[in-house]
């Protein structure tokens, strides 16, 4: 509390997490370890951090960073997070494809996250559209500090986002994402060679291994999520791939080319980020250096976007051209990985 009474808006607040160890975990595996591979944003001096406060206990009782987990045990954990600022609005640049009264297009670039969450309170596509538009946005979503936001996609991806300005337009559009009508094409570079054409249907959930990466599942576990492709050009080991999701689960596209020994150019999360096949020397090597240091992310891109309009219901749909590092890495592979 500061000296004004007044909340500090950074102030961090306990929040317990419980957690029970799956009876399949037979690897000794010490809590510390444990707790910050299955713990979202938790690092391991974090974690050692809370033991040493008695803030972890596992079947009620304190522990230490060396116990060794065991199937079945309960452990709770509180964690000390920083609350969430109020929203303020910020004069913030956005690429606007189309607006009317009920909704806007937004092509995002790559280095902009869509809403405040945990280590992105300010800086917002949210921010933005708050300065852009105020009190238009639709208010669904408000509470959860995403006024308008229909969908959204990962800070390292750009390209196209539908926001909504009412009430209405908000759920008319958020049903078609649930029934998969609307049309979503994006554009990545993938490692490798997959068939000309073809789906990925696996489940994706957090993963067991690592708490901080999504996977594709096994059994009933995760989310059903289904992803179409299509070959649009070949080069010497990799790939440019046209896409259409149904289904919109998180980094979805990246987990499922991964998962099939594709992960996407320049993907670092996902083991895309080096020489994944091919010789790794002299101008090859040089070439993929500059690549990745250029794009820094993943080479994806939201390209278009369809829907059925709020206002009158008739189709609509929104194109928007590669970002400049996309298109650059591209126009390397055209000139030195052509077949």
């Amino acid at each position: 509390m500061s000296d004004t009474g007044k909340k500090d808006p950074y102030e961090k607040v306990p929040q317990l997490i419980e957690l029970r160890v799956a009876s399949g975990q037979n690897t000794p595996v010490r809590i510390d370890r444990y707790l910050t591979e299955m713990v979202q944003n938790a690092t391991r001096s974090k974690v050692q951090k809370a033991i040493a406060e008695n803030r972890v206990l596992v079947n009620g009782h304190p522990t230490k960073p060396a116990y060794i987990v065991q199937p079945g045990d309960e452990i709770r954990v509180e964690v000390l997070k920083p609350q969430k600022p109020e929203l303020e609005p910020e004069d913030i640049p956005l690429d606007i494809i189309h607006e009317d009264d009920s909704l806007l297009v937004i092509n995002k670039p790559a280095d902009m996250v869509v809403h405040p969450a945990f280590g992105n309170w300010t800086g917002t596509m949210v921010h933005a559209l708050l300065h852009h538009a105020g009190d238009e946005l639709s208010a669904t979503g408000q509470k959860d500090d995403r006024p308008g936001i229909v969908h959204r996609i990962d800070k390292g991806t750009s390209g196209l986002l539908v926001v909504a300005k009412n009430d209405f337009a908000h759920q008319y559009l958020a049903r078609q994402f649930a029934d998969h009508s609307i049309q979503r094409t994006y554009q990545a570079i993938v490692w490798g060679r997959p068939e000309e054409k073809g789906s990925f249907d696996g489940r994706i959930g957090r993963s067991t291994k690592d708490r901080k990466l999504m996977a594709v599942l096994d059994g009933d576990r995760g989310k059903r999520a289904v992803t179409h492709y299509k070959i649009l050009e070949h080069f010497d080991y990799l790939s440019l791939v046209e896409i259409q999701l149904e289904t919109g689960r998180t980094h979805q596209i990246r987990v499922h080319f991964s998962h099939a020994g594709h992960p996407l150019l320049a993907d670092e999360t996902y083991g895309g980020a080096s020489v994944r096949f091919g010789s790794n020397t002299g101008f090859r090597k040089t070439m993929f250096e500059k690549i990745f240091s250029l794009m820094g992310r993943q080479c994806l891109h939201a390209k278009t976007l369809g829907f059925n309009h709020p206002e009158n219901g008739k189709p609509v749909l929104y194109d928007s051209p590669l970002p400049a590092d996309f298109q650059e890495s591209l126009d390397q592979l055209r000139t030195y990985c052509k077949d």
